[in-house]
């Protein structure tokens, strides 16, 4: 099974994301996410909301192991980065994975 830290780092740098709370749920509304990645230990009135815009608008929801920071790492980002969507993987496969699931 191919790593998700991988698989975010090369959408991020290959591909189209939107980072952050107000861009992921512009991308879901927009119908443009494809997939949405949660940082576990973010903000849980945020994750709820984000989980039920995603659920709505039929956008399946990843879980990432880790903090925002951790997440922002990830991302190559020198910020904290609670949640990110997906919106064109690019070279990446991560909306191949058998790992997606609602959180």
């Amino acid at each position: 099974m191919p790593d998700l830290a991988g698989d975010i780092r090369l959408a991020v740098d290959s591909g189209k994301t939107a980072l952050g709370f107000n861009s992921a749920i512009d991308s879901i509304r927009n119908s443009t996410a494809k997939l949405v990645i949660v940082a576990s230990s973010g903000d849980q009135d945020s994750i709820r909301e984000i989980l039920h815009t995603a659920k709505i608008a039929n956008v399946n929801v990843v879980k990432f192991e880790g903090n925002p920071v951790n997440l922002g790492a990830v991302c190559g980002k020198p910020f904290s980065v609670s949640v990110l969507s997906i919106i064109e993987p690019g070279n990446s496969s991560i909306l191949e994975t058998k790992r997606v699931e609602n959180v």
